[in-house]
């Protein structure tokens, strides 16, 4: 059945999946009709097929399987529709100028003949240029959503898909639907492939086996971290994720061939096995190398650091280093790159304040950087000396879908020395933008802790540099006596060394609390949070971190943000909200950001009252939410680092309630409190170096919840990811190569 009419009346709306309620008028009857659509509004035509059915809660309604959308003809219909203000320029006054001047040929004098509008009294022929340009992009981006949803592809991935092809999005769909895998950001393989089946491509074609071997390649650097995979493991997990059987690996190969012709992937020998690696983590992990050996090869003969400035820097801080300290500052001062790795208590932090006095005696320009906002944060006060994330120091420069930064091989960082603090969190892009950037001449010093976490992204670039042999690595082991009374440094230790953490030992700063039913574990994280810790320590609860192994699960990061915002962060009337499906956004509550969003705009208050304003919000990046503006769908998040940043409704995909974090999400990270659940879990995942992680992000108080079991296991679980790169390799070996 078709019925067409206009709208009266837009009763709900659902931004994240186009489900529309609207009173629509046809003839003479008002009609209540539903169904997905694109961004409508009061005044457009809807020609709608379907049915009437009838609604237990809210009576006849016509369910409608496919919309169609047409602007309006009548002249009331044109004035409401030009007043809602969706076209810039355009309200309540000029709409009825507008329709008093071209009645009926209103909206055909927009579409085609928009310098018309300059006659009409306060429209400049500019002005009246970008109302044309504002109903043609309204009109393509309904046509083109209109079209991608016939695929089931929810409102807010086909308004991300037309943004990213604009007028070309039917044309590319067409083509070849697993394009979207590469570019939109939310669309994996699986949400390709569907829509490529239901377009009538075969289960056997090229595109789709290509976009297979891509796609699991992806996976594996994305999930794994490995930047390289064997062939013969490649070919079987494309085969399951295809859902092939043997008779057709002939085709997988053909395409592997064809993908190594254009230059999309590339076949090498890694540990005398045929294996495969993404072109783009091939070319990343090769020009790290050699841009490493070139740095160390070309580093000025002057040196910096000797004995007798190390002693003027013990005498004028009247301490006494270890002579592993003394061997990192001379190495630092004096080696093109140099690694120095140790754990809590270990000194690392007067190592860097060591080599950046002799460096400032010497007037050389230093950088300070590290991966995240908190760490660099954390070296900034620390040190006493500027210090800025790597993107930060780099400049994004993502405009208009681009990816790279302002500083880069054309135009390098400006400075002698570049000082990268928790640098096992660097995977091989950020790596591999960083390097570019850096002059040859310049020295670089990696600070960081090998025991923890690899990096969340592709790579193992800590572990492939000192494993390699090539450079300079000073390795402290000692804990000094300051930190030999904290039972967070002992404990840390001992897990390292695989040994069990010390519960006998009363303490102001390590707990431990025997819980095991996962339940029992939950209700104790909220009251811990909510009312013992706060009150006990003089704290808040925003100075209390909780970090899990999990997501899933009663004592999972996903239920425990639930629980947790239920008691410290209620519903309450003077309180906005947002619903995305199962989860609840409420202004006040504590959320992290989950993607690199390049693009995304902020601004930032100076300490002198004026405004900064750039881009770019990242991964692991933290903050509140300060307003939620429920009439425009808008939400306003301030940043731990004082930066402020609007998201709409469409893109709360890209943020999570962080009350509880994941322990990968809370790497570079430290907070006063943390609470950590031991809960039974993944063998793979419950491990000594996810423990240890853990532990080492606390500042001043750790508590662990739950069995005493799960915590022996954890710490005699050596086993961690396998991580297959070609760093290492390409290091050794600078003329390695493709087969």
């Amino acid at each position: 059945m078709v019925i067409k009419g206009t709208i009266e009346k837009i009763i709900f709306t659902n931004p994240e999946n186009g489900y529309t309620v609207v009173e629509l008028k046809v003839g003479f009857d008002k009609i209540t009709a539903t169904g997905k659509f694109p961004t409508v509004d009061v005044g457009e035509i809807l020609e709608l097929t379907g049915e009437f059915k009838q609604n237990k809660n809210y009576g006849e309604q016509f369910v409608s399987e496919k919309v169609k959308i047409e602007k309006p003809t009548d002249l009331n219909a044109i004035i409401k529709y030009l007043e809602k203000g969706k076209l810039r320029g355009i309200g309540r006054v000029t709409a009825r100028n507008i329709v008093n001047m071209f009645g009926e040929d209103t909206l055909k004098v927009i579409d085609k003949s928009p310098h018309l509008l300059a006659q009409v009294k306060g429209i400049t022929l500019k002005k009246a240029q970008e109302i044309g340009e504002c109903y043609q992009n309204i009109k393509e981006m309904q046509e083109a959503v209109m079209f991608v949803q016939q695929y089931d592809i929810s409102n807010n991935l086909a308004i991300k898909i037309y943004e990213k092809y604009k007028q070309k999005t039917e044309q590319v769909l067409m083509e070849n639907p697993y394009k979207l895998v590469e570019d939109i950001e939310g669309i994996g393989f699986k949400t390709a492939d569907k829509i490529a089946m239901k377009m009538g491509i075969a289960y056997d074609s090229d595109a789709r086996i290509k976009a297979g071997v891509v796609h699991v390649l992806s996976e594996i650097a994305e999930m794994q971290g490995s930047t390289v995979a064997y062939v013969e493991d490649l070919i079987e997990e494309v085969t399951n994720v295809l859902e092939f059987d043997e008779s057709l690996r002939e085709n997988i190969e053909q395409s592997i061939t064809d993908l190594e012709i254009i230059g999309q992937v590339k076949k090498v020998t890694f540990n005398e096995q045929e294996a495969l690696a993404i072109s783009k983590y091939y070319h990343m992990e090769k020009f790290i190398a050699r841009k490493l050996i070139n740095l160390c090869a070309n580093t000025d003969v002057v040196k910096y650091g000797t004995e007798e400035e190390v002693l003027q820097y013990e005498q004028f801080n009247n301490i006494t280093l270890h002579e592993k300290q003394r061997e990192a500052i001379i190495s630092g001062t004096n080696e093109g790159v140099v690694i120095i790795t140790g754990g809590p208590g270990t000194g690392k932090t007067t190592i860097i304040k060591g080599i950046l006095k002799i460096f400032k005696n010497a007037k050389l320009k230093c950088m300070l950087m590290a991966p995240t906002g908190r760490a660099a944060k954390r070296l900034e006060e620390q040190t006493g000396e500027p210090a800025s994330t790597v993107h930060r120091a780099l400049e994004a420069n993502f405009e208009k879908g681009g990816r790279g930064f302002f500083k880069n091989e054309n135009n390098p960082l400006d400075c002698d020395v570049i000082i990268v603090d928790e640098v096992s969190m660097l995977d091989v892009f950020l790596t591999n933008s960083l390097l570019k950037a850096v002059n040859f001449g310049t020295r670089i010093i990696f600070v960081g802790d090998k025991d923890q976490l690899p990096s969340v992204g592709a790579g193992n670039v800590l572990s492939d540099i000192i494993q390699s042999e090539m450079f300079k690595v000073v390795e402290l082991t000692q804990i000094f006596r300051q930190s030999e009374e904290s039972m967070i440094v002992v404990n840390a230790h001992k897990i390292n060394n695989s040994e069990m953490p010390d519960f006998k030992v009363k303490s102001n700063d390590f707990f431990y609390s025997p819980t095991f039913e996962p339940e029992k574990v939950a209700d104790e994280i909220v009251s811990l949070i909510s009312e013992r810790m706060p009150k006990y320590f003089d704290l808040t609860s925003d100075d209390i971190q909780i970090i899990a192994p999990m997501k899933a699960g009663y004592a999972g990061v996903d239920n425990l943000n639930v629980l947790i915002q239920e008691k410290i962060n209620p519903p309450s009337y003077d309180k906005n909200e947002f619903k995305l499906q199962k989860r609840i956004f409420r202004e006040g509550d504590r959320v992290m950001q989950i993607i690199n969003n390049y693009d995304r705009d902020w601004e930032k208050m100076s300490d002198y009252g004026y405004a900064n304003y750039g881009s770019g919000v990242f991964n692991g990046d933290m903050g509140k939410i300060e307003s939620i503006n429920t009439d425009i769908n808008e939400m306003y998040v301030m940043f731990d680092d004082g930066r402020r940043a609007c998201y709409s409704y469409a893109e709360l995909d890209e943020i999570v309630l962080s009350y509880a974090i994941t322990i990968h999400k809370s790497q570079g990270s430290e907070f006063p409190v943390v609470i950590i659940p031991i809960m039974g879990g993944n063998p793979l995942l419950m491990n000594k170096n996810l423990l240890y992680t853990a532990v080492t992000r606390a500042k001043k108080v750790v508590v662990l919840i739950g069995k005493s079991s799960n915590i022996f296991y954890m710490i005699k679980n050596k086993s961690v990811d396998i991580r297959n790169t070609l760093l290492k390799t390409m290091l050794q070996n600078p003329n390695y190569s493709i087969i």
